[in-house]
């Protein structure tokens, strides 16, 4: 804290010094920015301009203190701003007022369905960063769900690159109303975490564009992001967080991106490679701080000592430099050298009161058989809780988003705070999964120690459960090693700890039981057809028990829909029954845009749970499509319409989806693509008509051979649906 202090007074001073005698450009805010970044770099020595293009200490890179332009200071992650850590250290500073709010994970937000939430997600968290003077803001991510066994699903927004691309544009403008730059990751194709800083991903240019990029291009066009991260595996045989064909032919060539691209910590790996192709801030390369013998390992990475070195003797154009710094300087004006920009807030009750709110809405009602949920606290006298995820921290582990949270409820603390003393509550572990707690230094503080053997815990369980109301089964991943965390997959889609057994008996012991699914990916649940209801909860933050407990007795009415499919088996899904994962070295993506429902579809899979399922504590009745034209003209556009009632008796969201089917095309295609949606609110017996509008560019595929997008005249469908496979209404037109 204390160099953060002393630059921002050398700042201060150099800024003084300079308005003594003439106000110069870079500093004048009515001025143009491009003009203020060319007048800045002016000014700049060469070994400033390098000093910029590294860090100089694990989250933070330098300023030009003669200038006044302040550090750049980056920080984890896209679900709560990280702890802080010691300078050249990842253990922990020691801060005692650095515990944040912590928000739920990205498929909760994905799961959501509602762009104001991702509005209020995005200002929420940048208002956390902006309070401890951050100006990068490591996140949204938005690697689409190719496979349920990647360790990092949690943190990212599905299967589908047509939500994603929904889902991540408000999140970033909420956090950069705040003066903070969003830094979208990771680009691209980081699909698994199986050998990621070595594999070279091979895709056809087709899935490349439709599935793999919408989400990233929707965030630098249509949010507007300040900053791009690399990801870790190479692509067409360069890493990519310095590529030729991502960072400089698609990222700027194509899509005109003017931020910053930094790299993933220790994602670099060549100087020339970073110096030419796109990279522009380089981070975490080494992280003993004593690397080839050194003081300051910072000095040693590709894009300091090695650079300058170049630069100095001829070999490298200063122009290289040029361009690097001319991004980091945009980069300074729109953050930290802006002076209307924002305080911030932290850790406020507003901000957790936010995090609820998207829990209760992203958490997914799979299955309600026999109406067991909502649970009525009028005639259930005794609830038994079971489950080793009802009591332990989530927001604690799982790589990088790993959080120091100013609290955390936990679902059975949810339950009992919500139940009162009306109804009994009582808990049993059931299984034992991960006894440990701690992760970089930051620790949940419990001690989850258990002696008792499987067998008697089961017991336990099932003899509490037996004269029960209710039992709800908590259960599911966490974020260890090995499940939903960065660093490595899981092994398979069963659940751990042998929890399939423990709900099989308990389904045995009582037949109003709620199995409680906590994580960031789809599992097996071979037990599926004997359990009456099924809940799909998230990784849900400091408010996560409070959340849960309001969808289970009804407080809030369940309106997520899932964001991704849930497949029976793993052969169900086209990485796997392709046998393109993990690869050797090198994975190619062999079911190209075939991902997910698109996959499901082609091959007439029945899923366990379908893209876009998502149930009510009510109903709703649709109506019929219409369409306000038969054709749609090449350069022109079609409103679709349809009316949705609310049939139950409790006020409750739908989410409206819209798919659309080519029926005839040369090349193939899905049977159906998802191309815009909404979520609506009925009150008990209201209707509303819901409409859509789409473009040419809803009926379009990439075509590879054109290296452009096209749509061919035809005959096409626009379908009306509560999920993928869910359809309700359909109404046919043509494109001339």
């Amino acid at each position: 804290m204390r160099k953060i202090k002393n630059v921002i007074l050398l700042g201060t001073l150099a800024c003084s010094s300079i308005f003594a005698q003439q106000k110069p450009v870079y500093l004048d805010e009515s001025k143009p920015i491009e003009q203020r970044v060319e007048d800045a770099l002016s000014r700049m020595t060469l070994e400033e301009k390098v000093a910029m293009c590294h860090a100089q200490s694990k989250f933070s890179s330098a300023g030009v203190p003669r200038l006044g332009i302040p550090e750049n200071w980056a920080t984890d992650g896209p679900h709560g701003i990280r702890p802080e850590v010691l300078w050249d250290e990842w253990d922990q500073a020691g801060w005692t007022n650095d515990s944040c709010i912590a928000f739920p994970a990205l498929t909760c937000l994905a799961a959501t369905w509602n762009k104001d939430m991702a509005l209020l997600y995005g200002k929420s968290i940048g208002e956390e960063a902006r309070y401890r003077n951050k100006n990068i803001l490591l996140g949204p991510g938005v690697n689409i769900y190719r496979t349920p066994l990647n360790g990092r699903n949690f943190e990212y927004m599905g299967e589908d690159p047509y939500l994603a691309s929904r889902m991540v544009v408000p999140y970033i403008q909420g956090v950069q109303s705040n003066g903070v730059a969003a830094c979208v990751k990771h680009f691209a194709l980081n699909n698994q975490e199986i050998d990621r800083h070595t594999v070279n991903v091979n895709v056809d240019d087709r899935a490349l564009y439709e599935i793999y990029l919408p989400a990233f291009k929707a965030a630098v066009q249509e949010g507007k992001a300040w900053a791009i991260m690399g990801a870790y595996n190479k692509y067409k045989g360069q890493w990519a967080c310095h590529n030729q064909y991502l960072l400089n032919d698609i990222l700027r060539g194509e899509w005109g991106f003017d931020g910053v691209v930094v790299s993933d910590w220790g994602g670099v790996n060549s100087t020339k490679q970073a110096i030419y192709n796109g990279l522009d801030m380089e981070f975490g390369s080494w992280t003993d701080g004593l690397s080839e013998g050194a003081s300051n390992a910072y000095d040693n990475y590709y894009l300091a000592k090695p650079f300058l070195k170049l630069l100095q003797s001829g070999e490298v154009k200063v122009e290289e430099v040029d361009k690097k710094v001319r991004n980091i300087l945009r980069l300074a004006f729109r953050t930290t050298m802006d002076s209307k920009r924002p305080w911030g807030s932290f850790g406020t009750v507003e901000h957790a009161a936010a995090g609820r709110k998207i829990a209760e809405e992203g958490i997914v009602l799979l299955q309600n058989k026999n109406n067991v949920l909502p649970i009525d606290l009028n005639k259930a006298k005794k609830i038994v809780v079971v489950g080793e995820n009802a009591i332990k921290s989530m927001t604690v582990g799982g790589g990088s988003s790993s959080l120091k949270a100013r609290y955390e409820i936990s679902p059975l603390d949810g339950i009992k705070g919500r139940v009162g003393t009306q109804t009994q509550v009582v808990y049993a572990r059931g299984y034992v999964g991960d006894a440990s707690g701690n992760y970089n230094g930051v620790t949940s503080g419990q001690d989850l120690t258990e002696n008792r053997s499987e067998s008697e815990l089961i017991s336990e369980a099932v003899n509490m459960a037996k004269d029960a109301d209710v039992v709800i089964f908590i259960g599911g991943l966490n974020k260890s090693d090995f499940q939903d965390s960065e660093g490595n997959d899981r092994k398979h889609l069963e659940l751990p700890y042998n929890q399939d057994k423990v709900i099989t008996e308990l389904s045995k012991a009582n037949k109003n039981l709620v199995v409680v699914n906590i994580s960031g990916n789809a599992v097996a649940m071979p037990w599926a057809n004997t359990v009456p209801a099924i809940v799909q909860s998230w990784y849900n933050g400091s408010e996560s028990g409070a959340s849960l407990a309001s969808i289970l007795v009804g407080d809030a009415n369940p309106s997520g829909k899932l964001p991704f499919t849930f497949p029976v088996k793993l052969d169900d899904n086209g990485a796997h029954k392709l046998g393109e994962y993990p690869g050797n070295g090198e994975v190619t993506y062999n079911e190209s845009i075939f991902v997910g429902y698109r996959w499901i579809d082609k091959e007439k899979i029945k899923p366990l749970f379908p893209f876009g399922h998502g149930l009510s504590y009510t109903t709703f009745a649709y109506g019929k499509v219409s369409a306000d034209k038969k054709e749609m003209d090449a350069d022109g556009k079609m409103t679709f319409s349809v009316s949705v009632k609310n049939t139950g008796n409790r006020e409750g969201a739908e989410i409206v989806q819209l798919y659309i089917s080519d029926l005839k095309s040369s090349l193939p295609r899905p049977v159906k693509e998802l191309k815009d949606f909404q979520k609506i609110v009925l009150k008990p017996g209201e209707e509303k008509v819901v409409t859509f509008t789409i473009d040419k560019s809803a009926l379009s595929f990439f075509d590879a051979a054109k290296h452009d997008w096209v749509a061919e005249s035809g005959d096409f469908e626009a379908l009306i649906g509560a999920s993928s496979t869910d359809v309700k209404t359909k109404v046919g037109f043509k494109l001339r």
